[in-house]
């Protein structure tokens, strides 16, 4: 296929109404980009985005490069949102990711290495350390590195070695004694991701952090003995990591060894990139090139004074030397709607009142303490659970397996598709499974992404169903860092939808209908379409009308262009999207009054609101589902819906912080680009992801969206 020219690739890129959802993601990573360059931040916290930066990338090229090059690779056609075809479209994509590597590379190597000394660190190589430290690094190599360590040679007697996927690996040419230059031979030595990225020396009152490549490059003469070596490139490769399961309905034992399959697919994919140090031989990454049917824009060069892969950095970081250096987060404040917390029995404050947790502002042990109890409690008879993404050592799996040994029904869906989390999912439900647990393995085609949890008790003469729903996963540890909804409650109208669900999840059963859940793939687009069509008719009424909307991703092309009709009939929009957002706001004609912020701080936006107005009497949901064909259609996704008014003005509360924020938000222009808000002339900073700590019940009263 005939490539088109750049500016024709622009023209039709900027007349598409939708963006398109993989250049967006990009400029989500920039906003994290941003973060680095935030002069509030230390060397620490900026080491971070970095490292969370560089491990984005990595994802997007396994991912959302991986799977275009399925389509490049076997000539399927695909048309993106921005309009171009899939080779056009790729020229344009390796275009923003090499501008954006280029970007990170050279921020670290200008503005952040020269200040690491004064943070008490230095990044060194060998020859620049002292005498006596550069013989404690050969003694280190020789005895714990060296053994490690295989040379792979590819020549005419040997096949070409399996490479692993974003390990540090070094192409070493070579030319034996005697032979002719142009006779040369690669070998490969690749560095075992259990050897720790760097070497740490105390000097004084300053840590050194030696980089294994820069050890395993002093000394990898010892591997070539007797041959002249005529170059030493250091390089990364990325694979291929998009793979669509073909689930049988059949989820037994056969499906977790499917799984297992895919994974080691996984490990030896397709290549889609290549990362190497400047000075390279030619001659390698010709071969290289012509080996993984790699074109030169897939090649992202590294300055010889920058460090490959920038998530090694989390060594450093995570440095107990350096534990006061990065910012404590506040403690968790009690939910408002809980303000006894930990005083009080969780069965017995359930029963008379919903709480609405919102984390990491509230604590996570409330939901803890339920399933502690619940788990003991001589009267609890069923505890049922959906688990995306669990913690490591986790308490929910170890509440579970004790309820099982107290003689309870336990029923868990293990979504073992959750990516990158599928090993620790298949280790985990295998566990419960021998417990005595009845595990499921997914559904189907389709991926369970909602979070539900169902605690059935007897209770004198009747059964209380305990019931949690949110957007976040039941993961300890990232609830400390990830803003999430959920709600306790015992009300039953949510808890017989909660039932059906999970029977749905569970059995062969199709419901007719909800009264509180919204789910998908069912209804849940059609659902949403139709409260915003509402809204469009509100307006066209002259009546009261507003869309509130908080989620991680807007992609889904049947809910954008509901939401362009909609502004089109005057409705006022508001949409806080975290990554990737494929609407264009602001266009003359089509989205006017539609607004788009991002919001991109310290911790990371995970809950979603979908909030109308409906002429007062307004409709709030909560739940696990962003506006993506994914989440439509081929996922369990669930929102439920809020009715407690001051449980309702709290999340309007949440909307209307967000829509306030200064200092983490950024807004969205008509063209895709971003702009970083600020403080107007006589404006207080306001950081949602401090303020929320500070909020009071009655700060919340009068808290309204629409004014007038």
């Amino acid at each position: 296929m005939k490539l088109i020219q750049h500016d024709k690739i622009e023209e039709t890129i900027n007349n598409s109404e939708l963006i398109s959802r993989d250049l967006s993601w990009l400029k989500f990573n920039e906003r994290v980009f941003d973060q680095i360059k935030k002069d509030k931040r230390n060397i620490f916290e900026k080491f971070k985005f970095l490292a969370i930066a560089a491990s984005n990338l990595d994802e997007f090229f396994m991912i959302r490069v991986g799977s275009l090059y399925n389509y490049l690779d076997y000539d399927k056609v695909r048309i993106d949102y921005s309009g171009l075809r899939e080779d056009d479209f790729k020229k344009k994509l390796m275009i923003e990711s090499q501008h954006f590597h280029k970007r990170l590379q050279r921020h670290f190597v200008k503005e952040l290495l020269f200040k690491t000394q004064e943070a008490g660190f230095i990044l060194s190589n060998v020859r620049n350390l002292q005498e006596e430290e550069q013989k404690t690094i050969k003694e280190y190599f020789y005895k714990a590195v060296y053994p490690m360590l295989t040379p792979m040679v590819f020549d005419g007697y040997h096949t070409f070695p399996i490479l692993m996927n974003k390990l540090l690996i070094f192409g070493v040419v070579t030319i034996g004694p005697g032979e002719k230059k142009d006779n040369k031979k690669l070998s490969f030595v690749q560095i075992p991701s259990n050897i720790p990225r760097f070497f740490e020396l105390e000097r004084e009152d300053m840590m050194i952090y030696v980089p294994i490549e820069e050890m395993i490059r002093e000394h990898i003469v010892s591997l070539f003995r007797n041959v002249t070596i005529e170059s030493i490139n250091l390089f990364r490769i990325t694979r291929n990591g998009d793979f669509t399961l073909e689930e049988s309905e059949d989820m037994d034992s056969n499906f977790l060894e499917e799984v297992k399959r895919k994974l080691n697919e996984r490990k030896t994919g397709r290549v889609v990139r290549i990362e190497i140090e400047e000075g390279y031989s030619k001659w390698m990454v010709n071969l290289l090139k012509q080996r993984w049917t790699l074109n030169d824009d897939s090649i992202f060069k590294i300055e010889r004074k920058s460090l490959m892969d920038f998530s090694g950095l989390w060594q450093v970081i995570g440095n107990k030397r350096f534990k006061d250096k990065i910012p404590a987060t506040p403690r968790p404040v009690p939910p408002l709607s809980y303000p006894e917390a930990a005083s009080e029995d969780i069965f017995q404050v359930l029963k008379h009142k919903d709480v609405l947790l919102h984390h990491p502002y509230n604590d996570m042990e409330p939901i803890l303490e339920l399933l502690d109890k619940a788990a003991d409690d001589t009267h609890v008879m069923a505890i049922k659970m959906t688990i995306y993404r669990l913690a490591k050592n986790s308490r929910i799996v170890g509440a579970l397996l004790k309820a099982v040994e107290n003689g309870k029904h336990v029923s868990v869906l293990f979504e073992v598709k959750a990516r990158f989390d599928e090993e620790n999912n298949i280790r985990e439900a295998k566990k419960m499974q021998k417990a005595g647990c009845f595990v499921i393995y997914g559904v189907s085609n389709f991926k369970t992404h909602t979070k539900l949890m169902l605690i059935v008790k007897k209770e004198e003469n009747r059964v209380t169903r305990y019931v949690h729903v949110g957007s976040g996963n039941y993961n300890e540890e990232t609830s400390r860092i990830y803003t999430d909804i959920g709600l306790l409650t015992t009300n039953e109208i949510l808890a017989n939808d909660v039932s059906e669900f999970f029977n749905v999840i569970t059995g062969h059963s199709a419901p007719t209908n909800y009264q509180n859940l919204i789910t998908s793939p069912r209804d849940m687009r059609n659902k949403l379409i139709e409260f915003i069509q509402i809204e469009a008719e509100n307006a066209s009424k002259g009546l009261p009308s507003g869309i509130f909307i908080k989620i991680n991703s807007l992609e889904d092309s049947e809910f954008i262009f509901a939401l362009y009709k909609a502004s089109q009939a005057g409705v006022p929009i508001k949409l806080i999207v975290r990554g990737i957002c494929c609407l264009r706001p602001g266009r003359k004609g089509l989205s006017e009054n539609i607004e788009v912020i991002s919001i991109v701080g310290d911790f990371l936006e995970h809950s979603r609101i979908y909030h109308f107005h409906n002429n007062e009497n307004y409709r709030t949901y909560v739940g696990s589902a962003d506006a993506m064909v994914r989440s439509f259609d081929k996922r369990l996704e669930s929102l439920f819906k809020v009715e407690n008014e001051f449980l309702q003005k709290q999340l309007m509360n949440i909307l209307r912080y967000n829509l306030w924020d200064n200092e983490n938000a950024y807004v969205m222009q008509e063209n895709g680009q971003y702009i970083s808000k600020k403080p107007g002339e006589g404006e207080e900073p306001f950081n949602i992801h401090q303020k929320f700590f500070e909020l009071m019940p009655d700060m919340i009263e009068e808290v309204r969206l629409i004014e007038g």
